[in-house]
């Protein structure tokens, strides 16, 4: 039986080690991870291990033959996606402690604003690496979805889908961290970035998905 581990301040869980009824279970508890930074990784690994075996059952298959080629380099780069996006889900853990450790030094302690403000640029590093992995993944599932077998193109529709909530999710996780930052300017620098990709590249996926269903529900 799976013995829940949640996250200790000397330590973090090995997430890629977990069931998934573990790592929801620790969602569910009190612990501060994991939390949404690390949930989106997480939906977002899913999201494109869903396109690759998209690519998994298209290729050899005669009806799919010009497109052969594309279709396996898109599953190699969903296979990297998918093992950077759950590497982040630990990693989001990994640097709450310095954050949270740092809220707790003494407002007058002369120190406090610069770790402070060290420790949430690399709290907003992470959500951002999460954010902009699924713009990728959103990029390789709209290939998917074009080039693949008609036969798993519900799959592919339903991964563009969860790539999308994960970098909605991991776009408020950048913002979360960028209000609190003194340094104006670069928080605007990134906040602008998000808001800019967040944009286009929901578009980019909610076009997609309702293509597919279109031709679905044309048959």
């Amino acid at each position: 039986m799976w013995q829940m581990v949640c996250w200790r301040e000397e330590k973090t869980m090995e997430w890629m080690q977990q069931s998934a009824a573990g790592f929801t279970e620790c969602l569910a508890s009190p612990s501060p991870v994991p939390g949404g930074g690390g949930a989106s990784a997480l939906v977002g690994a899913i999201g494109i291990a869903l396109g690759d075996m998209v690519g998994e059952l298209t290729v050899g298959k005669k009806r799919y033959a010009d497109s052969e080629e594309r279709i396996k380099q898109l599953m190699q780069r969903a296979q990297e996606l998918r093992i950077r996006l759950l590497e982040c889900a630990e990693k989001d853990a990994q640097v709450f402690e310095p954050l949270s450790k740092a809220y707790k030094i003494p407002r007058e302690d002369p120190q406090r604003a610069a770790v402070l403000e060290r420790c949430l640029r690399a709290a907003a590093a992470v959500p951002l690496e999460i954010f902009d992995l699924c713009r990728e993944a959103i990029d390789v599932e709209k290939e998917f979805a074009e080039k693949g077998s008609a036969m798993v193109i519900s799959d592919a529709a339903t991964g563009i889908a969860l790539c999308c909530a994960a970098m909605q999710g991991a776009a408020v996780n950048v913002k979360v961290n960028t209000r609190l930052m003194k340094d104006r300017e670069w928080a605007e620098k990134l906040d602008s970035h998000i808001d800019q990709e967040l944009k286009r590249y929901t578009e980019r996926a909610e076009w997609t998905y309702k293509e597919v269903y279109r031709r679905l529900s044309d048959g």
